[in-house]
């Protein structure tokens, strides 16, 4: 970085990162977030020439609008809406559902491929949990054989 560009930054720094820092804060509660703010706000502004030709009011009033601007975004960002913070990070890792998704998709197609009544036997002995005989039974089969 020229010495030039450096010491601009470093002046824009000390002019305005304190006040923007500060509003930051006042909006969000959140003091390390607001430090990352304020660097984005500087580096932003340190992009655009024109504000930086401006009086320090009008510099500082740009500043202030992306800095909310920034807020803004973070809020509205699919990573701040989708995460959640808790107290402690679970012991072990929840499973993924997706084999007994498939599973339950392969079966209810084997059971609609069934007659209605090897469908019915296949209800009541696995499903219901009832043994040969009672499936039998409430099937009304006789002999007691499924």
């Amino acid at each position: 970085m020229p010495a030039d560009d450096e010491m601009q930054l470093v002046a824009l720094y000390d002019a305005h990162a304190a006040p923007i820092w500060r509003y930051v804060v006042r909006l969000t509660g959140d003091r390390a977030g607001a430090d990352d703010v304020v660097q984005e706000t500087l580096l932003r502004a340190w992009r655009s020439p024109k504000i930086l030709e401006q009086g320090p009011s009008t510099t500082r009033a740009w500043m202030f609008t992306v800095a909310r601007r920034i807020v803004i975004d973070d809020a509205r960002s699919a990573r701040r809406r989708h995460e959640l913070t808790v107290e402690e990070l679970p012991e072990r890792a929840s499973g993924d559902d997706t084999d007994a998704l498939f599973d339950a998709i392969l079966i209810k197609e084997a059971l609609a491929s069934l007659t209605a009544e090897h469908r019915s036997v296949i209800v009541h002995a696995y499903y219901r949990g009832l043994s040969i005989a009672q499936t039998a039974a409430e099937l009304g089969i006789p002999d007691g054989t499924v």
